[in-house]
């Protein structure tokens, strides 16, 4: 059923329960990774050679334009917002699916790619690789969750929109975006060892 077809409800002063547990969501991880960049940087500063001797510099052709693709993805995550607060259940859809694409092919070649550098630098070779790859690991598990929330969504979504699953697509996509923003924010933490 369409949102514009259900009467109206009363307007809820305030942020909703799902904002709100979105919120700590978000600082409880922004909180984990702050201490992570935060022990990355540390090592770095404590060590001379940073990364150590024997260890590859990390790419940044490919991860840099592939970051780009998955912050694109917040382009059509933030159009199906739109369009399910504005009871448009195809049109949000439709955003959420192309998000999805995008989603799932960022992560499939990143899982890709992380397990090619495990083979050629093992994780317990030194502090550098064991931070190294705690840190993008965790970033790729936050985008594999992220997905699942889309994927869920859209399974919600097959049934129509209703207020409720308006407001998981907004607290969803306000998610998504926290990733690309800390996809980001990992990438750059990662290339900072070439300067």
């Amino acid at each position: 059923m369409d949102v514009a077809a259900r009467p109206a409800l009363p307007r809820r002063n305030g942020p909703t329960a799902a904002l709100l547990g979105m919120a700590v969501l978000v600082a409880s991880e922004a909180t984990l990774f702050a201490a992570m960049i935060g022990t990355y940087y540390y090592l770095r500063f404590e060590t001379a050679v940073w990364p150590p001797r024997g260890v590859p510099e990390p790419k940044w052709v490919v991860p840099v334009i592939l970051v780009a693709v998955l912050v694109c993805s917040s382009v059509p995550m933030e159009l199906g917002s739109r369009a399910a607060q504005q009871g448009r259940l195809a049109a949000a859809r439709s955003f959420f699916l192309v998000a999805l694409v995008l989603q799932a092919g960022y992560f499939a070649y990143e899982v890709h790619d992380f397990a090619d550098q495990l083979r050629e630098t093992p994780i317990d070779r030194n502090a550098y690789t064991s931070v190294y790859y705690t840190l993008l690991g965790a970033d790729h598990a936050h985008v594999f969750v992220g997905i699942l929330f889309v994927v869920w969504l859209l399974g919600k979504l097959a049934f129509g929109l209703t207020p409720y699953r308006v407001n998981a697509a907004r607290v969803i996509t306000w998610y998504w975006h926290f990733v690309n923003l800390l996809t980001i924010v990992v990438l750059a933490t990662l290339l900072s060892a070439r300067a």
